[in-house]
């Protein structure tokens, strides 16, 4: 499917919600399919790459019960019969995992099934099929997982299919300390699973706290988790083994929340409000980028929902001290691990700041769904964005006035560059079109609709 998205006629108001967190999302199938007894998730997104993991575990053997299903933000209800902590089983035939587009299940799952008596195949789309998966099994082979991709086809690493093995009688995965040299919440999480079943201590410390969902459902689900700063130790040495079943409302998803956000921030007269948004300080880096930039929203607190802070984020255009819109700002440093996946978006908003924008140390964005430096660069150029791209990042020239030039360009396959090119179209001198869009339902199924929620006129066509 394609958007043909027109230029705002006038602002953007309204009260929305955003599909539930597909990071918390995910976290919560696998904890939930660990644990002894029934767990309920309320508010759960039936986006793609949640359900990949969610039919993974189903072919594991995990049975579960959609009570209500809504493909949009109001997400639905599902009940999860947890199989304990050792009640995998090897999926019928030895069919392999489909991961479909989500990087996040293969990963996290390769750390689950590394301790295995049962051997497994992970599999995924033609996009998840690029990706480099070496930083996860490297650690995992370090403490005798027998783990191995394929060669990748143009760099020195390694991607799907991934192929496990099973330990032995006798065998278990051992003791490791991990000082990571990149923050990434896959690679630790994948780590503290493949420790549920280690016979030693689990520790990660990373460089910088990236999101902290594993550790905080692990400590609601009784798994004996320790944390100072950015290091955390799992020693399963003397715990019973069982995890408890969760009862849990998963909350709205920052980082879909992020493309309304900037949508009102370059918009004049907007007025948006967002309910029940996830505010975990490990995933605001998004707010701290755009207040910088004098932009942001203003977080309503409505304390914690299952061990997550959540609130209401009211936005509308920015204006600084001069009365004029967003500003440039140097964005780098420890604020990108917090806003990694907001890059794109960030894209949008520096296009419509005066000044000159450089985004640094984000070179992990050019091993997403796409090379999401390479491609946001060439989509703001064609809406007539000058940007430059740098080896970790971006230099761009804003044009806080006038119209955009109109443009046809495609999402390569990448729901996040799909949605920010959307969001250049809303500012641009003629309908502009999104090839490609088909790919938005993985993290935001029903983002064309919250948009004409919102007032945009937004039509979705057959491609091209």
């Amino acid at each position: 499917m394609d958007w043909i998205v027109h230029p705002l006629a006038g602002a953007l108001r309204g009260v929305v919600r955003v599909p539930s967190d597909k990071s918390i999302g995910h976290r919560a199938v696998i904890l939930a399919a660990l644990a002894e007894g029934t767990s309920t998730l309320k508010r759960f997104s039936f986006g793609e790459d949640n359900v990949s993991t969610l039919e993974a575990f189903a072919a594991m053997g995990v049975a579960h019960e959609i009570v209500e299903r809504n493909e949009g933000p109001k997400g639905g209800r599902l009940r999860i019969h947890g199989a304990g902590l050792f009640g995998l089983k090897q999926p019928i035939d030895g069919k392999p995992l489909d991961c479909g587009n989500s990087g996040t299940t293969m990963r996290l799952l390769s750390g689950l099934l590394a301790p295995q008596h049962f051997g497994s195949v992970l599999i995924g789309d033609a996009s998840l099929t690029r990706r480099p998966m070496r930083r996860i099994l490297e650690p995992l082979r370090q403490r005798g997982a027998h783990c191995r991709g394929e060669k990748h086809p143009t760099k020195d690493d390694e991607t799907a299919p991934i192929r496990i093995a099973p330990l032995v009688e006798g065998e278990a995965l051992t003791a490791i300390e991990l000082d990571m040299k990149i923050a990434s919440a896959q690679v630790k999480s994948a780590l503290l699973l493949s420790g549920l079943y280690a016979h030693g201590i689990t520790t990660v410390k990373e460089p910088t706290l990236s999101r902290d969902h594993t550790e905080r459902m692990f400590e609601g689900a009784g798994v004996p988790l320790r944390r100072v700063g950015s290091l955390c130790s799992l020693d399963p040495s003397g715990w019973s083994g069982r995890i408890k079943p969760l009862d849990i409302e998963i909350p709205g998803d920052i980082s879909a929340a992020a493309f309304l956000i900037v949508a009102a921030n370059v918009t004049p007269g907007s007025n948006i409000r967002i309910v029940d948004v996830g505010v975990n300080p490990t995933r605001t880096g998004i707010l701290d980028a755009l207040r910088m930039m004098h932009g942001g929203a203003n977080v309503v607190p409505r304390g914690d929902v299952s061990g997550e802070p959540i609130g209401n984020l009211e936005t509308g255009a920015a204006v600084d001290e001069d009365g004029a819109g967003l500003t440039a700002a140097l964005l780098g440093g420890e604020l990108i691990p917090r806003a990694i996946d907001e890059v794109p978006v960030l894209c949008v908003a520096a296009a419509r700041a005066r000044g000159t924008t450089v985004i640094r140390d984000a070179a992990e964005l050019r091993v997403k769904e796409s090379d999401r430096l390479a491609t946001m660069a060439e989509v703001l150029r064609a809406f007539g964005v000058d940007a430059r791209e740098l080896p970790d990042g971006l230099e761009i020239d804003g044009k806080p006035t006038g119209s955009l030039r109109a443009a046809r360009v495609t999402s390569k396959g990448d729901h996040r560059i799909a949605m920010s090119s959307a969001l250049l179209a809303l500012r641009g001198d003629g309908p502009s079109t999104i090839g490609d869009v088909d790919c938005v339902a993985t993290s935001f199924p029903g983002f064309a609709q919250t948009l004409r929620d919102l007032g945009a006129q937004v039509d979705v066509v057959e491609s091209a």
